[in-house]
């Protein structure tokens, strides 16, 4: 696949979960706490459920995409760039699996539960951020024909 094609590739995975993201945490994590608490075990694992689909095949395709972007541009971008843009995937991971995960874990098992809630939404800044920064990083990159990319 040529670079130019895999960096676009990159960059629309990347946006997508950016915009996703920002949803997530302007919308759905503070509304996690309107639900009822009657309710609210059957929500969350509606939800849970469908960010699966939403986010988690995504992701999963964005990994190794990153991956392969870095080692494809690695030559002409320098470990900067090219690891720079993996980091951000990577950072992505670790704080969904070790911060986001725990939470959601904890309402599962525990049903509505405020401070959880909260805290979800207050880290969630975490991966908000670097998915962002991401798509921005990548958005630039294609705009200035980085590595002999131009059109």
């Amino acid at each position: 696949m040529p670079l130019r094609l895999l960096l676009i590739f990159n960059f629309a995975l990347a946006a997508y979960l950016a915009g996703l993201i920002w949803v997530v945490q302007l919308v759905v994590y503070p509304a996690l706490a309107l639900v009822g608490k009657n309710e609210f075990a059957r929500y969350h694992a509606a939800h849970t459920r469908g960010m699966g689909w939403a986010a988690g095949a995504p992701m999963v395709l964005e990994l190794a995409l990153a991956a392969w972007l870095a080692w494809a541009a690695y030559p002409l971008w320098g470990a900067g760039w090219a690891l720079g843009q993996l980091a951000l995937v990577v950072a992505t991971w670790l704080a969904t699996f070790l911060v986001a995960v725990p939470f959601h874990n904890r309402l599962e098992a525990q049903g509505y539960d405020y401070v959880a809630i909260d805290g979800l939404t207050r880290t969630n800044w975490l991966r908000t951020l670097a998915w962002t920064a991401r798509a921005a990083l990548l958005a630039w990159l294609l705009s200035k024909g980085v590595g002999g990319l131009a059109n």
